[in-house]
């Protein structure tokens, strides 16, 4: 009798530890669900790089990480997903530079507007040790930035005819939540109104709104042309995207996934910085062949006169964002001089 208890007791103890650890090797093998969240369409250019990402991390890390995209703010909208991100309900997000200055008053720079001539002096400014010391600088707030995304260069589009300042005094424009454009609408005699993404185009539609500004890719992917007469070639500041994860998760990651994950989103970012201009260019086409708004390229004097409105702007923004900050940035926009030929010398 007492070897069959014994016996008994000896096969649920070998069934117990086979299951316990069974269990854990199935644990270990459960794959790290990985939520990105953003508020563009999936054909844009952050929408089309976050599946590359996912595409790539996949790839690399097979079995041990599943990346879930959602895009178009079908999980979180503009005014959550940064707090998603701190209270890890999602784990990854790509929002635009003017979300950030809440948590970094520097990361202004980005909107200032006219300081970089083209998406070219953008980039080069982001590589820049002031640009990816930018990434850096939330760790404290607990937010890591990994990587600058492109999108390109914004415009002006309204319900009217434009071409100068004077003509959009009085309209009500659809702006991100900065407080930097918000006071480079005051400066154009226009009022700024911040608003989320996705609820733009139903308020251009209803009349809320009169005006908005982005880049050709965004416009047509929400079909703005739609409710727009005029898009005016400004030029007037970048939309640029920062990869950014919970600080506390990335810093909890094995060494193995955080490393593929860094190289899953590298070739995602020369991805989408690839893609950018492309896709602004065909979307400026498709809007252009739509004929439901009227594209106009600026003249010299009238861009000159876009630009004299920004001095109260820089002026109200420097003390904050740093005078050495902004002259960095400004930098990469100004031409290279040529160098002073020395004089011949007589033999």
């Amino acid at each position: 009798m007492f070897k069959k208890i014994t016996n008994l007791l000896t096969a649920i103890s070998f069934f117990a530890v086979t299951t316990l650890f069974g269990f854990s090797a199935s644990a270990q093998q459960a794959p790290i669900v990985i939520k990105l969240s953003h508020v563009v369409a999936e054909n844009t250019p952050k929408g089309l790089a976050s599946l590359k990402f996912k595409e790539l991390a996949e790839k690399k890390l097979p079995g041990k990480v599943q990346v879930q995209v959602f895009p178009n703010s079908q999980l979180f909208g503009d005014a959550k997903e940064l707090e998603a991100l701190l209270l890890n309900d999602v784990q990854m997000i790509n929002p635009s530079l003017s979300k950030f200055d809440r948590y970094t008053k520097k990361i202004q720079v980005f909107d200032l507007p006219f300081i970089f001539k083209d998406a070219k002096a953008a980039a080069d400014f982001q590589k820049s040790k002031d640009g990816q010391d930018l990434l850096k600088s939330m760790e404290d707030k607990g937010l890591i930035g990994l990587a600058y995304w492109h999108n390109g260069m914004k415009h002006f589009s309204a319900n009217k005819e434009f071409r100068v300042p004077n003509d959009i005094k009085g309209l009500k424009f659809r702006i991100q939540a900065s407080d930097v454009y918000e006071s480079f609408m005051k400066a154009l005699g226009a009022n700024g109104q911040k608003m989320a993404f996705a609820e733009v185009y139903q308020a251009l539609q209803t009349g809320v709104v009169d005006a908005q500004e982005n880049t050709y890719s965004n416009m047509y992917s929400q079909k703005f042309h739609e409710v727009q007469k005029t898009i005016v070639e400004t030029n007037h500041g970048i939309l640029d995207y920062m990869v950014v994860v919970n600080a506390k998760w990335w810093n909890g990651l094995p060494a193995d996934i955080k490393k593929g994950l860094s190289e899953a989103l590298a070739e995602a970012t020369v991805y989408n910085n690839k893609i950018g201009q492309e896709k602004n260019d065909e979307a400026k086409k498709l809007i252009m062949d739509s004929g439901k708004a009227k594209v106009v390229k600026l003249t010299d004097a009238q861009l000159t006169e876009w630009k004299k409105s920004v001095a109260p702007v820089y002026a109200q923004f420097e003390k904050d964002i740093g005078a050495d900050l902004i002259k960095s940035a400004q930098k990469h926009s100004q031409a290279a001089q040529p160098k002073a030929e020395k004089p011949a010398t007589k033999k």
